[in-house]
């Protein structure tokens, strides 16, 4: 039996039962893949719901604000995707009156849509010969075919599509990429695949050579940077507090968060007591200022490492807040899209 029937079988065998298997609607499979971006199916599947309960149709999600998407996001980072599934909804209902693009080749021209996304909607929806290969796929064919070209690398990128394109079944290519991803996730997973039980262990190279371990090779990630962030928390009289929107093209861009004071390294109270950040907040009033050292997190980005403390400012009189910052009242604090990493302190704290 060849490569894409054995696979084939084994998907209808052991597929999960998931919502976007269901239909093949493009609003919803390209909802389910930019979600599943960089996201495991676990975290993934309550936001899916949870956005096809809010926005049934790309024209609810084209007419939500941004800030309303963004709250939807909350908790599942990158949140380049969110804005760019906002864009990229308002485009496909404004000018193209909310009918997607049916070729790989259009897909590919909508932000935030790359060669994985524009390939699984193509084959899915519209049954285009074309093959995803996202890092199951990539798994998968390394060990299959014993290949240690690095995945992320130029070279490796259009090896593995190559060799993708000739294992695709011309006749079924939306069940084939399903069940290629679907078997990298449960049988050939990253630790300790099911080699024993892997309907391809009589023609797998890397089982046979002992390197499945080994594979796929990945060139190594940049070096990690260390950010330091203070952040400063107000309680007016216990009442209101003190937030601002983060603007410029870095982490978290129109989220929310609390004033900040960035330093180089590590700081203790009586730095951030002397910083002009805080001073130009409080002026000459009265305040009570503690660092809340149980809340201290070290928060891990793809490329940065966030030492994150929370110093809890009380003051009794409202503090000067410039055009940049908004006083806010404590109950409505949740109603703003913040970073996970500031959501999981406000429901520890408030």
């Amino acid at each position: 039996m060849i490569f894409h029937k054995k696979l084939i079988t084994w998907y209808l065998q052991n597929k999960r039962s998931m919502p976007w298997r269901e239909t093949t609607d493009p609003y919803h499979i390209w909802l389910s893949e930019i979600i599943l971006q960089q996201t495991r199916v676990a975290q993934g599947l309550p936001y899916y719901l949870s956005f096809t309960d809010q926005y049934p149709t790309v024209f609810d999600l084209a007419n939500a604000e941004e800030e309303q998407v963004l709250k939807l996001w909350q908790g599942l980072g990158y949140y380049s995707r969110a804005r760019n599934l906002h864009t990229t909804a308002k485009y496909i209902a404004n000018e193209l009156r909310g009918v997607f693009p049916s070729t790989y080749n259009d897909l590919l021209k909508l932000k935030g849509v790359g060669d994985y996304t524009a390939s699984a909607i193509a084959s899915i929806c519209y049954n285009e010969v074309v093959p995803v290969v996202d890092g199951n796929v990539y798994r998968v064919l390394s060990r299959y075919f014993n290949i240690d070209t690095p995945i992320n690398s130029t070279q490796g990128i259009k090896e593995f599509k190559k060799i993708a394109f000739t294992l695709i079944d011309p006749e079924q290519p939306a069940t084939y990429n399903q069940a290629i991803m679907e078997f990298g996730a449960l049988q050939c997973k990253p630790q300790s695949p099911y080699c024993i039980v892997c309907p391809l262990n009589d023609s797998c190279e890397s089982l046979k050579n002992g390197t499945v371990t080994s594979l796929p090779v990945k060139l190594k990630k940049t070096k990690i940077k260390k950010r330091y962030f203070n952040y400063l928390i107000f309680s007016v009289n216990d009442q209101q507090t003190v937030i601002k929107q983060r603007t410029g093209k870095g982490i978290w861009q129109n989220l929310y968060e609390f004033p900040l004071i960035e330093s180089d390294k590590d700081v203790n109270l009586s730095y951030i007591k002397e910083h002009t950040i805080l001073k130009n907040l409080v002026g000459n009033m009265s305040y009570d200022i503690t660092c809340y050292e149980e809340a201290f997190k070290i928060h891990k980005l793809s490329h940065q490492h966030l030492y994150t403390r929370f110093y809890v400012v009380k003051i009794n009189t409202k503090p000067e807040v410039d055009e940049e910052l908004e006083l806010v009242e404590i109950d409505n604090i949740r109603e703003y899209p913040v970073p996970i990493l500031l959501g999981n302190f406000i429901d520890s704290f408030f």
